[in-house]
């Protein structure tokens, strides 16, 4: 199936690994080309290589940013644009929400919490939105994740990160599809990137399991018994991004296997303490 990608112009925020870096190597396949956005230049330089072994002439720019920021968050949208001539997608996929439960989590855990996985993928919609209204047109897809549709107490501050996510994105697609600009999100649940072992290693110490049980626990509560592949998530978010879901908007679209989160609840079980 032909979507539609070919020259077109991807501005992706953590590029420099996991589901986004594999998603920037999707976009390339489908001849697109992209800039990458993340923290550290020397990662982001490993991902325009890795890119490159697989397409060797791809295109790619890489932007060094702090998404912390409100300025950072505009000048790598402006570098981009500089680079490429323009935007017409914008993936965000950066940031993390901390683990731990509500009473080991203080203000400043909330704070960075919000100010990344949250804040960032608004500070970098707004920054990119002048372009698109002025261009009359642009495609906007957020990597968010399930803890905002299926909440959990262990990943309270993603759950909360999260759902402001999805609810900020819906508010926006109504005021900016005038504007022949398309908002769409999507909610991984567990997948198979670098940070999975952090995410289980948190699960355990909240739990009281040892890593292997938390592993074990997290893959059977997803219905084929494992977690997704980076693949798995970034061919959706591409899809999404294309031409062929032009009518897709103001939606959230959950890639989780139907994980069923209550089996990871050992807390509810007698013995547990």
């Amino acid at each position: 199936m032909e979507l539609g990608l070919r020259d077109k112009r991807v501005l992706i925020t953590g590029g420099s690994k996991g589901i986004g870096r594999q998603t920037a190597l999707t976009m390339v396949q489908e001849g697109a080309e992209v800039a990458l956005v993340a923290r550290t230049l020397a990662t982001l330089e490993s991902a325009r290589q890795w890119i490159r072994d697989v397409v060797p002439d791809a295109r790619v720019t890489v932007i060094s940013a702090d998404l912390t920021g409100e300025a950072a968050a505009q000048r790598a949208v402006d570098e981009a644009i500089r680079a490429m001539g323009g935007v017409d997608i914008l993936v965000n996929c950066a940031g993390a929400a901390p683990g731990r439960l509500l009473e080991e989590i203080d203000d400043e855990t909330w704070a960075v919490a919000l100010g990344l996985k949250f804040l960032g993928y608004v500070r970098m919609v707004k920054a990119v939105m002048p372009h698109f209204v002025e261009r009359g047109g642009g495609v906007i897809v957020n990597v968010i994740g399930n803890d905002g549709v299926k909440p959990s107490f262990w990943e309270l501050t993603g759950t909360a990160a999260n759902a402001a996510g999805l609810a900020a994105m819906q508010a926006l697609a109504d005021q900016y599809g005038r504007y022949g600009i398309r908002i769409v999100s999507v909610n991984p649940g567990p997948v198979d990137t670098g940070r999975w072992d952090t995410l289980t290693e948190a699960y355990a110490r909240d739990m009281n399991l040892s890593v292997q049980e938390a592993d074990r626990l997290a893959k059977s509560s997803i219905a084929f018994g494992r977690i997704a592949t980076p693949q798995e998530v970034a061919d959706v978010v591409t899809f999404l991004a294309s031409d062929r879901a032009r009518f897709v908007h103001g939606t959230s679209l959950t890639i989780d296997g139907n994980q069923r989160k209550a089996l990871m609840d050992v807390w509810q079980r007698p013995n547990h303490s």
